[in-house]
């Protein structure tokens, strides 16, 4: 069982990543996150959350809130309307989910349906909570790509014998090489390394690890209760002596 303190963690990612600042959607953003974590995956190595935070740093423009693909899919097969349910599955999410198997997989995994169905209704993806859930669980079981060797997952990555957040944009992404006219030369592999690694840095700062709550106290069986009455002269003494414990 662990916690991240959130005032030592906001206080350390305000100078980096983050210019010095954060706004109110980016805190709420990180907090979805971190509760999330906390709920069901604080056993993860704190690599896995530092590089989901600097992957959704990289894929929201540094919002941290789950948002939806620019230009929504224009020009690609899953920007259509689905003939079956009328909606378009394009990116949407701290990760960006796409294409209808996977919003049908985010309903199996997270036992979403109805209402609450992300196949059904696709911005059920952009609730925190939702995308915060198909982000660790997508990218822990590889949901968005793969290559000969396998699935793209936190583990190949991260691990007792490999730590290479670089590497680690595959589980996306396979433009970490490409260099963005923004970036002053650098990729995009090496940016979200340095994403990861300020978040890292944060994480170690803010990290409690909470003992298990002690096993209760098992209740004592039931004791037969004995009354036995013995009629005793006058000046004698009587000594009863149950399980080796001597009764006056």
């Amino acid at each position: 069982m662990a916690t991240i303190d959130r005032q030592i963690f906001f206080d350390s990612v305000r100078p980096k990543p983050f210019p010095n600042k954060l706004n109110q959607g980016q805190v709420d953003g990180m907090e979805a996150i971190l509760d999330a974590w906390e709920a069901d995956y604080s056993v993860w190595d704190l690599r896995w959350l530092a590089y989901c935070l600097a992957t959704t740093y990289h894929e929201t423009s540094q919002e941290m809130l789950p948002i939806e693909e620019y230009g929504k899919g224009e020009g690609q097969p899953y920007g259509e309307p689905d003939p079956q349910t009328g909606e378009c599955y394009y990116g949407r999410g701290y990760v960006q989910l796409t294409w209808s198997d996977n919003y049908r997989r985010a309903d199996t995994e997270l036992s979403l349906a109805g209402d609450s169905s992300c196949f059904l209704h696709a911005e059920n993806a952009l609730d925190p909570e939702i995308a915060a859930e198909v982000m660790f669980i997508g990218m822990r079981d590889g949901w968005f790509r793969s290559d000969s060797e396998g699935k793209q997952t936190l583990q190949r990555y991260f691990s007792d014998t490999r730590d290479d957040a670089y590497g680690a944009r595959e589980i996306i992404n396979g433009d970490k090489t490409k260099v963005p006219s923004w970036s002053n030369g650098v990729s995009i592999g090496n940016l979200i390394k340095g994403y990861h690694n300020d978040f890292l840095a944060a994480l170690q700062k803010a990290y409690i690890e909470e003992p298990y709550p002690p096993k209760p106290t098992p209740e004592p069986d039931e004791v037969p209760h004995v009354t036995v009455a013995i009629e005793v002269p006058k000046g004698v003494r009587l000594t009863v002596t149950v399980n080796d414990d001597e009764v006056y």
